[in-house]
């Protein structure tokens, strides 16, 4: 870990989690009308319910801000970052491509880049720092999640996914 003074590291730590939270805000705009739009569609039987969504994306905004911090903590962590922060832009993008603009396609392409990109980065950040990289997991395993639900959603209702 690099030296860095107390006011630095709380001052990058808010900063790394406003970054996520605003990641989070941009896809909560998107997704106003999740929940009803989500109970509208035909699901699979293993779909989370909709009140399930919001808790668990925060917690892992919250993570996901705390895991670049630790990674922005260590020497030679800029590649990991940039990777971080275009993932986390992917991030709010889907519930664009899914809930507002309703692409099927495009979405589930989408959350599969974004599996990779997660992936990616969390390799670079547990390179960097062991706990960077599995404050991540949780985050690879929800969008593991996503991509079946995605596909699968897609697949019941060409109708409204089309």
């Amino acid at each position: 870990m690099r030296a860095l003074s107390t006011r630095k590291q709380i001052f990058a730590l808010v900063g790394w989690l406003a970054l996520a939270y605003l990641a989070a805000a941009i896809g909560a705009i998107a997704s106003i009308e999740a929940t009803s739009f989500y109970e509208r569609l035909q699901q699979p039987s293993w779909a989370p319910p909709a009140w399930l969504f919001g808790p668990v994306w925060m917690t892992l905004y919250g993570l996901m801000g705390v895991a670049a911090w630790l990674a922005w903590r260590e020497p030679k962590a800029q590649a990991a970052l940039r990777l971080f922060v275009v993932q986390l832009a992917l991030n709010a993008l889907w519930s664009w491509l899914y809930f507002v603009w309703q692409l099927g396609a495009v979405a589930f392409v989408g959350v599969v880049v974004l599996w990779v990109l997660i992936a990616a980065t969390l390799v670079l950040f547990w390179r960097l720092e062991r706990l960077a990289g599995m404050l991540l997991v949780p985050y690879l395993a929800w969008v593991t999640l996503a991509n079946a639900l995605t596909w699968s959603t897609w697949q019941l209702n060409p109708q409204i996914l089309g």
